[in-house]
């Protein structure tokens, strides 16, 4: 009986009869590449989650492709095991081309583009980047069809990997390097430049996060310009990577460094204010006011002559010396090799006759 009723005949499809035995034949198979490619997924992620950052990276390739690949396999075997002949749905086959070309071609889209992005490892799982329209966050999945980043706030941003593609992405860790900072603050006029300078570097160097100096990348302060009232600096600083995962806290830590050490240094921190010059008192000017008033103006005292100190560090300054020393040698070096290859050339021809007098 049971046999009987797996040979039951349900119709014809492509000139090929389906029975029942056969469709359940096919769908046990599909279901069995699905736990198969879920079986594998999570072997792939526990491997994944014990490696180090670049195979980890590899290893999510491979959960993509071998999830991919089995369930396609699976259902290619159940397709065989229905025995339809494939060229006998060559009509079919070309409706449903039609229709994902008109219906489904933004999920293919979505598609190719996450397997681009998987491929092409600019964007990793783990990687912090930074959208066009404002979105940050860390990358956790490159699905199929969409990107799931999560920011600081733990809230999850599901990107069309489409956008991954054709916009621009700022990627801030990209092969887990860290980024240099830039943290404003301002002054009041007339502060020592120089102990504004050793009062920000040790701030910055005290947070914990702050990466050791080193002979390309070095803690700085540099003076920006002049406002209303105060002098404009900038903390140039090289985090650690994981400080550079959360911009705002990161910003948030350094602009309370900074402020403590000013206010320990006895650095005035410039606020709004506003100067008022009385020119004409009761048709009175300067000291026919002030002998109106019945006050007397002082008078005025010589200024102390500036005491010497020692040279300020001018850290933008260097920054660019160094950089010229480091184009010359870099100049002199290729015109060296430019020369020396035109001597092996000349040498290969042969030497050239002498000009005669």
């Amino acid at each position: 009986m049971v046999q009987d009723l797996a040979g039951l005949r349900l119709g014809t499809l492509g000139g090929t009869a389906l029975t029942v035995g056969g469709v359940l034949t096919a769908v046990l198979i599909v279901v069995g590449a699905a736990v198969l490619a879920r079986l594998v997924r999570n072997f792939v992620r526990r491997l994944r989650a014990r490696s180090w950052l670049g195979a980890a990276s590899f290893l999510y390739i491979v959960e993509k492709v071998a999830t991919y690949g089995v369930v396609i396999t699976g259902v290619v075997v159940a397709i065989s095991t229905l025995g339809l002949d494939l060229t006998s749905l060559a009509v079919f086959a070309g409706a449903l081309g039609v229709g994902v070309g008109l219906g489904l071609q933004g999920v293919v889209k979505e598609f190719v583009s996450g397997l681009v992005v998987v491929f092409d490892r600019l964007i990793q799982v783990g990687d912090y980047v930074e959208l066009e329209n404002g979105v940050s966050g860390v990358v956790q999945e490159i699905g199929p069809r969409a990107t799931r980043i999560r920011n600081n706030d733990n809230v999850n941003e599901v990107v069309p990997n489409s956008r991954l593609v054709e916009r621009t992405v700022t990627n801030w860790t990209l092969k887990g390097e860290t980024r240099r900072i830039h943290v404003p603050f301002k002054v009041a006029f007339g502060a020592d430049k120089d102990r504004v300078r050793q009062a920000v570097l040790g701030a910055a160097q005290a947070v914990p996060f702050t990466r050791p100096d080193s002979e390309a990348r070095r803690t700085q302060v540099w003076l920006l310009g002049y406002g209303d009232g105060y002098l404009k600096f900038e903390l140039v600083v090289w985090p650690g990577l994981e400080a550079v995962k959360r911009p705002q806290a990161m910003q948030a830590a350094y602009a309370w460094a900074i402020d403590d050490a000013l206010c320990e240094a006895g650095i005035e921190v410039p606020y709004p204010q506003m100067d008022v010059r009385l020119r004409e008192l009761f048709g009175c000017e300067g000291a026919a006011a002030l002998r109106t008033l019945g006050l007397k103006r002082e008078e005025a005292r010589p200024a102390p002559a500036p005491s010497p100190s020692p040279a300020a560090h001018n850290d933008a300054a260097n920054d660019l010396v160094a950089g010229a020393a480091i184009d010359r040698v870099e100049t002199e070096r290729r015109a060296a090799e430019d020369e020396a290859h035109r001597e092996r050339q000349a040498a290969a021809r042969g030497a050239p006759d002498k000009p005669r007098a």
